[in-house]
């Protein structure tokens, strides 16, 4: 009996230290963004900021609901790892009922820092942006609702035209009614075997509901982690309550012995940007034909009414010679 638990005993403390030493079984916390958020003074450890972010106890708000306002979040330390699951928590939310935005983007990028018209951040990028647009005008030639989540790869070629939605160069996208909830919000973002998979957890149960899935995916090592967003005209508070990236452990990958550092981002299924096309003039409202069925109908009886009275008035004319 004694060595029976001595054996459970030694069984337990081996698994322990195999459990603490293969850290494919934990967060990677040098990647990862949880309260408290506050290191020593004003700054975050592995994180800068810049903008309007602003850091509390409680989020970290990229910007407030106020017009015309970027604020931007990234790791200071690129990510190495092959196989990684990112996890953000995060609450958009503001005074709009039904004209808001503009939303915000997960980076996985070469470049960290560099503020531009992409949400906050740079075009022409390199790297992963997912986008969670907000943004509740019609925009582009689609047919989706806003918020949208939606991926782009980019391999510093590509525009992205925010004036289209992004859909000339997005590889998928779901809607997600995510702005104004209770409670908090949740995205996943796996990269795992070259497949990219979006999943959302909106609804409060605690369980992940996939938005979409991308396989034949090249990314690099070495790329930061980031988080921007933006107004404009409309607004919103884009709060993130915490960031967690998680290194997945794939023994059947073949591939997780390559050098993953000098490739170029890039998907097999990749459309290229399609020719820009302005969207169709909308069909005409009922009230707008109505005012224009009678504006003409007024002329046609203007006209006809003149007509009268001028051939009436030659008549007349034509009497008067008579007399």
């Amino acid at each position: 009996m004694k060595t029976t638990l001595s054996l459970l005993l030694i069984i337990g403390v081996l698994s322990t230290w195999a459990a603490e030493w293969n850290t494919k079984d934990y967060m990677k916390r040098e990647h990862s963004l949880i309260r408290p958020y506050q290191g020593t003074g004003v700054m975050i450890p592995y994180w800068d900021f810049m903008g309007s972010t602003m850091v509390t106890n409680n989020y970290i708000r990229l910007t407030p609901d106020l017009q015309s306002k970027q604020g931007a979040l990234w790791n200071s330390i690129p990510c190495h790892v092959r196989n990684w699951e990112l996890q953000v928590q995060f609450k958009v939310h503001g005074k709009g009922k039904d004209l808001f935005g503009d939303g915000f983007v997960i980076w996985y990028a070469k470049e960290r820092m560099k503020p531009g018209p992409v949400f906050g951040n740079e075009d022409y990028f390199q790297g992963l942006a997912v986008i969670l647009d907000t943004y509740s005008n019609h925009n582009g030639p689609h047919n989706h609702q806003h918020p949208y989540i939606s991926a782009m790869i980019n391999n510093g070629s590509l525009h992205y035209d925010h004036d289209r939605d992004g859909t000339h160069t997005q590889l998928a996208g779901c809607e997600a009614k995510f702005r104004n909830l209770d409670y908090d919000t949740h995205l996943a973002i796996r990269y795992e075997k070259d497949t990219l998979t979006v999943s959302k957890d909106i609804s409060n149960k605690a369980a992940w509901k996939e938005c979409f899935s991308v396989k034949e995916i090249k990314l690099p090592t070495g790329y930061y982690i980031g988080i921007s967003a933006t107004t404009g005209d409309l607004s919103d508070n884009h709060d993130i309550l915490s960031i967690r990236l998680f290194e997945l452990e794939v023994p059947d990958d073949l591939n997780d012995e390559e050098d993953r550092s000098q490739i170029v981002p890039s998907a097999a299924f990749f459309e290229a940007p399609r020719t820009r096309v302005e969207d169709s003039k909308e069909p005409m409202s009922n009230m707008k034909l109505f005012l224009i069925l009678l504006l003409a109908t007024l002329v046609i009886i203007i006209f006809v009414i003149g007509t009268i009275m001028l051939y009436q008035q030659q008549q007349e004319n034509k009497r008067k010679r008579f007399y």
